[in-house]
């Protein structure tokens, strides 16, 4: 199946539908996921740092690539920065270690995981804590002083565009503003229930593509920290996203994807089921009408936050205020 794509300020096109890996670490499940997707046509893969699951993602990239199943540039690969490699010394080290580990020369869309930058243990990307378990902030280094290095790597031909994720729309324009290679994308929490309207708006202004990730709810996300602090809330389970799933005769998440890509935003559904995988990437043969899209679009009066980054709350550049 082709998958529609958006353009980049890079002029590189970003699938608009993707697979996200975010909690799969499982060498078996992960591979079978990946080579699922792959042969149905997904070409977008997101990843990042902190998954700890680049390497497995790599062998199945060389597996199809090494036999000619899929030339490199079909494919369109975003990993991200961890917050512990902020500082302009770790960034080339920490992107030489994901390439390595994704067995690639270039990663198509990078990004700034965090806007919280925080110290790591010495001699590994392990954060650094304090005696109360807290992580121990890196309060010196800036947004810019992060980019600066990136950019160094995107002008190599490492890294072939640049971007952010989870940060406000203020930071995205300050950033913005200051930077030589302009974001090209952010990633940040969007469904039906916290649909980031000013961040749109800003994105529309700058020419920046923006991602969703957790579009159906992110359903298992309390197990990656279960003592964290996690609003209640499932668009899958919504009245209105099950009522129009009956009509269009499509499942709940395929009504969640749809409703964010004919808005023009990428989405990153997870999920290790192959039949779920196949039935995600079947949301592109219909379209809903526009009494429905409006429907699902008053939802966002319902304002639940399901990610709210509590693990940095205090840190100077948390990301204060709404998007």
């Amino acid at each position: 199946m082709k998958i529609p794509s958006i353009p980049l300020n890079t002029g590189a096109a970003l699938p608009i539908f993707g697979l996200g890996t975010w909690q799969v670490k499982d060498d078996k499940e992960l591979k079978t996921s990946l080579r699922t997707a792959l042969d149905a046509g997904y070409r977008l893969i997101d990843t990042a740092h902190i998954y700890k699951n680049e390497h497995i993602i790599g062998e199945v990239l060389h597996e199809y690539i090494s036999t000619g199943r899929l030339k490199r540039e079909e494919i369109f690969i975003t990993s991200k920065l961890p917050l512990v490699a902020h500082a302009p010394e770790d960034v080339e080290k920490c992107v030489n270690g994901q390439l390595g580990a994704l067995k690639l020369d270039y990663i198509d869309l990078y990004l700034i995981h965090c806007p919280c930058p925080c110290k790591h243990q010495e001699g590994s990307w392990i954060p650094l804590t304090d005696d109360k378990g807290k992580l121990v902030f890196d309060e010196k280094t800036t947004h810019i002083d992060t980019w600066r290095e990136l950019e160094k790597l995107y002008y190599a031909g490492k890294l072939r565009a640049l971007g952010v994720s989870r940060f406000s729309a203020r930071q995205l324009e300050h950033l913005y503003d200051l930077a030589d290679v302009k974001p090209a994308n952010i990633q940040v929490e969007c469904h039906i229930y916290w649909q980031q309207e000013n961040l749109q708006r800003v994105c529309r202004k700058l020419g920046v593509t923006l991602t969703a990730f957790a579009p159906l709810g992110s359903p298992g996300r309390k197990s990656s920290r279960p003592d964290g602090n996690w609003p209640d809330g499932d668009p899958l389970l919504d009245p209105l996203v099950l009522q129009l799933a009956e009509k269009y005769q499509k499942s709940p998440a395929q009504i969640l994807i749809r409703v964010l890509t004919q808005n023009g935003i990428s989405v990153i559904p997870k999920s290790v089921n192959p039949l779920r995988i196949l039935e995600n990437i079947s949301s592109f043969d219909y379209e809903l009408n526009e009494e429905d899209m409006h429907e699902l679009e008053d939802k966002g009066k319902t304002r639940i936050k399901l990610f709210n980054l509590d693990f940095a709350i205090g840190h100077p550049l948390y990301p204060d205020g709404e998007n």
